[in-house]
């Protein structure tokens, strides 16, 4: 920990200084005009944490991007990654990537070294060396790049395995946005050279849409196709939102084939990816000078916000009476406790669980994990619960064996347990992913509540990646609905990184002496955090899903750290007893508890984003900030009323936020003026913004 830090967890409760308070208030505004701008920061040596840790997590630098043409296609490159590939507005690929896959489907990422660019007006060429060295795995491979001038693009991957090892995959992977593609229609070339007519999933496909692929085209603009074609393996699609990636993914070596194998040393492997464009191609045009982005509430039918809760932490210390004090300020509606009755502590886990749900004065959510022997299980349960009367929200039935719940499990759960509290809803679904429930559809009407969990990081880690999956959680409850009938849905628990992997062959590695466990992720107490935790509250609340659990109470993996502070202080940089950035976003949305959300739109998502709440003649507007840049942003207010005010977490307050939140959330902001009927914002980098209106 820095003497920085130190010296700030000195301070008492509600103590700092007029500077500090300043701070708290989110900035000043710009006299005169309608922008706003928070103040500098002052002297370095008041930053007690890295700046780039309260960013995300970690002091190191992101991967450079570095925008390039070909033709009239406009792409990114990035740390051996083409990403955005555009046709003007409209984009046409989201990622374009070589994976090593273990036999686990973990994802062992490259090294790269030798880079080499070539970069002309409208046309590049890029070469660099990749070794991915994880454990027993080591390959490497040369990658080559190339965009021409009339749009094609070929990336090549000439590859060696240096090891003897077991993988799942190892070749490209192809990411189509969904936004572009969904219902839309496409055609598929098999490799006997056969084509099909076919369309992308509207709603996501619990298998693979499209099998044995040479190539696939679709029309990106009138008259324009754009086709993309496949060489040095037999190629497939699967539709990733089934796990919250907002893209469909054509990967190489299908799934019917067996997995994993062993791939030898001295192996070879040589693959390539051409995208060309055929048809009246536009000129390009070009980019606007205007880079204001513009934040808009659609005219929609607002939605019930649903009722979010926390999970119990699974690190088993106690609740302190400041961090019960500060919990209970998030308004929460539910607290989720995991109860396996297999095991022997289940019994002390749901005292536990009653004693803080108590403390905290919300019900709880019970996760009941049954074997074969359910019956004398649940009857077991019922006479602890029973001495216990603890008040109880939902039930989440699950057996051990079974990666999605058969019915006669909750046929037995309703038995036992349906009155005992005959409000709280009775659900059943999995304890995994969207892809297991996808895959194993329950009964219609057979429960009430179905459920399944998120986290953005199943194929992927970077920011960019779990800003853009945020709309993939959207796709999961229209999906649902297509198939749980008149039962409500309920998204529990969400969380940062996997708990645990449902499709491993074989044993999880541990942790290396001094890294951090799988579940954790360091972003959990940063901005970016905060901000990724309000963009999946945005498109959770606008589907209408009934219920989200989020995180856990204390800890790395929760909103707030332990008095004691963090486990591995030199990775996981958290102050002890300071809550999360992530705190004031559910303190913020907490206060509209039972109100309603209205739809809104960014006309860049990927950048800035947000939502909009309502409760009575109350309004309130959360903007988000995922990028390291400051971000220019238009709100409209022709119909927020003639006063609003503006509060910011940032980097200028976000340290006073966490050590002192209860002064941090005394202060009200400042007042924004309204000109034209709009306001301007200057975001700073990972800025979560909130703008009040104070009068009708």
């Amino acid at each position: 920990m820095t003497s920085g830090a130190k010296r700030m967890l000195k301070w008492p409760s509600g103590a700092f200084s007029r500077r500090g308070f300043i701070r708290a208030l989110g900035g000043l505004p710009i006299i005169g005009g309608g922008g706003w701008l928070p103040p500098r920061w002052g002297k370095e040596e008041e930053v007690h944490l890295p700046r780039r840790v309260l960013y995300y997590g970690v002091d190191a630098p992101l991967p450079e991007q570095i925008p390039l043409r070909a033709g009239p296609l406009s792409l990114v490159y990035e740390a051996g990654d083409l990403r955005y590939i555009r046709l003007g507005e409209r984009e046409i690929l989201r990622r374009v990537y070589v994976a090593i896959r273990d036999r686990n489907w973990g994802t062992v990422l490259p090294r790269l070294s030798n880079l080499k660019k070539e970069m002309g007006r409208d046309s590049f060429r890029i070469s660099y060396d990749a070794e991915n060295q994880q454990g027993d795995i080591d390959f490497f491979w040369k990658g080559t790049i190339i965009g021409a001038a009339d749009g094609t693009i070929t990336f090549t991957m000439d590859g060696e395995a240096r090891s003897t090892f077991l993988r799942n995959r190892v070749g490209f992977c192809v990411l189509h946005p969904i936004r572009e593609c969904a219902g839309q229609p496409c055609v598929v070339e098999h490799s006997d050279g056969k084509r099909e007519q076919a369309t992308f999933p509207r709603y996501i496909s619990p298998h693979q849409p499209f099998q044995d692929m040479r190539s696939i085209s679709h029309e990106a603009l009138p008259g324009v196709t754009a086709e993309v074609r496949f060489e040095g393996d037999i190629f497939e699609m699967e539709d990733q939102r089934n796990w919250t990636d907002a893209s469909y993914k054509t990967y190489c070596t299908p799934l019917r084939l067996p997995f994993p194998v062993e791939l030898k040393a001295g192996t070879k492997l040589s693959q390539s990816i051409t995208l060309n464009l055929k048809g009246a191609v536009p000129t390009p045009q070009a980019e606007a000078d205007d880079k204001v982005i513009t934040f808009t509430i659609r005219d929609a039918m607002p939605v019930a916000f649903p009722r979010l809760g926390l999970g119990m932490a699974t690190h088993g210390q106690a609740l302190s009476q400041r961090a019960i004090e500060r919990l209970r300020a998030l308004h929460l509606a539910h607290l989720r406790v995991d109860v396996d009755l297999t095991q022997t502590s289940f019994e002390a886990q749901l005292h536990r669980a009653t004693a803080e749900a108590g403390e905290l004065q919300v019900p709880l959510e019970i996760a009941v994990f049954l074997s074969d022997a359910a019956e004398s299980e649940l009857q077991n349960l019922r006479s602890i619960l029973d001495q216990l009367k603890p008040a109880v929200a939902a039930w989440l039935i699950f057996h051990v064996a079974e990666k999605s719940t058969s019915e006669k499990w909750v046929k037995l759960a309703r038995q036992t347990l349906a009155d005992f509290d005959p409000l709280a809803m009775m659900g059943a679904g999995t304890n995994a992913y969207f892809a297991q429930l996808n895959r194993g559809r329950p009964v219609a009407g057979a429960w009430n509540l179905v459920n399944y969990s998120i986290n953005p990081e199943v194929h992927a880690f970077d920011n960019a990646s779990m800003a853009e999956n945020l709309e993939g959680q959207a796709s999961t409850i229209e999906s649902a609905r297509q198939f749980v009938g008149s039962a409500q849905i309920a998204v529990t628990p969400v969380t940062l990184r996997p708990r645990f992997n449902p499709d491993a062959t074989g044993p999880q590695p541990a942790p290396a002496p001094g890294e951090l466990p799988s579940q954790v992720d360091v972003r959990q107490m940063s901005l970016f955090g905060a901000g990724w935790t309000a963009g999946s509250i945005k498109y959770l609340a606008e589907s209408g899903v009934y219920s989200v659990t989020y995180h856990e109470t204390t800890g790395w993996r929760g909103v707030m750290e332990t008095e004691s502070g963090s486990l591995n202080p030199t990775k996981f940089q958290s102050l002890p007893g300071a809550v999360f950035p992530l705190y004031h976003v559910l303190a913020d949305v907490g206060e509209f508890a039972s109100g309603k959300v209205l739809p809104s739109t960014s006309s860049t998502p990927l950048t800035v984003d947000g939502l909009v709440l309502r409760k009575g003649n109350k309004l309130r507007i959360v903007l988000v900030n995922f990028t390291d840049q400051k971000q220019d942003v238009r709100v409209g207010a022709a119909n927020l009323g003639n006063s609003l005010l503006l509060k910011s977490l940032d980097e200028t307050c976000v340290e006073m936020a966490m050590t002192s939140p209860e002064s941090f959330r005394k202060e009200p902001g400042h007042e924004l003026k309204i000109i034209r009927h709009q306001v301007e914002i200057k975001l700073r980098p990972y800025a979560i913004t909130r703008i009040d209106q104070t009068r009708a």
